[in-house]
């Protein structure tokens, strides 16, 4: 008896430390801040300037959020895209800061490092900033290169996923010399005369007159994947494309587009959803990167394209052609698909195959010929959760059930 209850402890002790890393959270600032409209100007530079990559590939952190009032007055700066990257980055601290932590600072201060320290941009410790534990459950933030003031406070939690993200609201922006300081930009890749000159014309002739080009400039020098329908693809679907409206139209050429460098092989080993430069708070405008072997497809809710070839692939940019445009469900809603025709009969004096046949899958839907409102969702998005994913591995999961049916039959 004693032997089988030490062994009951035993299969127990296993299946709780099976089940403490059963699932692992990845989170996602862009979809985190897009449940808080107060935040999209600050969401959407986040995406403008890598930095949302950059954040959701790193563990323990804390972004100090800002509204679009605050965003505003940075704005106003007109300070480049480079610059603006500098100042933001000095908003996300390499510690994780939730709102009781807070509030019991060791010795009511800390000096925390932040992204624009590790960049080695700053010198010094200019890339630190100062929070300090103030009179009246006020808390303040400071660059360090700023004199030692503290013009931000905290104002309240927004997210937090101990001890992986923390996403807090402070009342302003952090001004700092040394962020805001001009940075030269690196040298400019001509996007649009390299796919005019390898079967991408009409494209590139319609991005050119199009304001999302600024969007496309801005991306290519900090690390940009375009994905550039082929002329006959393209030119097939310009009427529907004129029937858009033009923060449409933009927004079909930035989803064309992912702010972040991708090589076809990182495509391969890093298939599922993927934001594009449209991405902005609740307006996904994402899609699915799938391959099966070799091909690599990019799939919509309406549409699935292949990409047929690289036209440049020097990082921090890359441009591949699709043999499709790509049609997002913010723009367009899907018809339904053809019943495909029922399969004929076998003849009756003919042996059967030794190996099953598979039936070839219906054709992919057409779009609708003038936009709508998208569809309440497809498979892609019910599967992904709202600040980020959980990944279950299928033969810890056999192996849990199994214990605990050895479980069962020892006690």
């Amino acid at each position: 008896m004693q032997v089988r209850r030490a062994a009951s402890a035993a299969v127990l002790l296993s299946l709780i430390v099976l089940l403490l890393p059963y699932a692992s959270h990845a989170h996602n600032i862009t979809r985190i801040l897009a449940k808080f409209p107060e935040f999209s100007t600050f969401n959407h530079y986040l995406t403008i300037t890598h930095l949302a990559g950059e954040i959701n590939n790193r563990q323990t952190i804390t972004v100090c959020a800002v509204n679009n009032a605050g965003m505003s007055d940075l704005l106003s700066k007109h300070l480049s895209v480079y610059a603006l990257k500098n100042v933001l980055s000095l908003h996300v601290l390499l510690d994780y800061f939730g709102a009781k932590k807070l509030h019991q600072i060791t010795n009511g201060t800390a000096l925390a490092a932040t992204m624009f320290q590790a960049t080695g941009a700053a010198s010094g410790s200019a890339g630190f900033v100062n929070i300090t534990d103030l009179r009246g459950g006020k808390v303040g933030f400071g660059a360090e290169d700023n004199g030692g003031h503290l013009p931000a406070s905290f104002v309240k939690s927004v997210e937090e996923i101990p001890y992986n993200i923390s996403v807090i609201q402070i009342s302003t922006i952090l001004p700092s010399p040394e962020a805001e300081a001009p940075t030269p930009a690196p040298s400019e890749l001509n996007i649009t005369a390299l796919m005019s000159a390898h079967g991408c014309k009409v494209f590139a002739d319609t991005l050119l007159s199009s304001p999302a080009m600024k969007t496309y400039e801005d991306s290519a020098l900090g690390g940009l994947t375009v994905f550039c329908p082929l002329d006959d693809a393209f030119k097939a679907f310009l009427p529907k494309y004129k029937n858009l409206t033009v923060a449409g139209k933009q927004a079909l050429l930035e989803y064309h587009a992912v702010p972040v460098y991708q090589s076809m092989q990182m495509l391969k080993s890093n298939n599922g959803l993927m934001n594009t430069l449209a991405t902005d708070g609740a307006k996904k405008y994402d899609f699915t990167v799938q391959n099966d072997g070799e091909q690599v497809t990019l799939r919509t809710s309406i549409v699935t394209a292949k990409i047929t070839g690289t036209l440049i692939d020097r990082e921090p940019d890359v441009i591949f052609t699709v043999d499709k445009v790509l049609l997002p469900k913010e723009l367009f809603k899907a018809s339904l698909a053809p019943t495909p025709a029922p399969a004929p009969a076998p003849e009756a004096n003919s042996p059967k195959s030794s190996k099953k046949k598979h039936k070839s899958p219906p054709a992919p839907a057409s779009p609708a010929d003038s936009p709508a409102d998208s569809p309440d969702g497809d498979a892609a998005d019910q599967t992904a959760d709202e600040n980020g994913a959980v990944r279950f591995n299928g033969g810890r999961f056999i192996t849990v059930a199994f214990s605990m049916w050895l479980a069962f039959c020892l006690l």
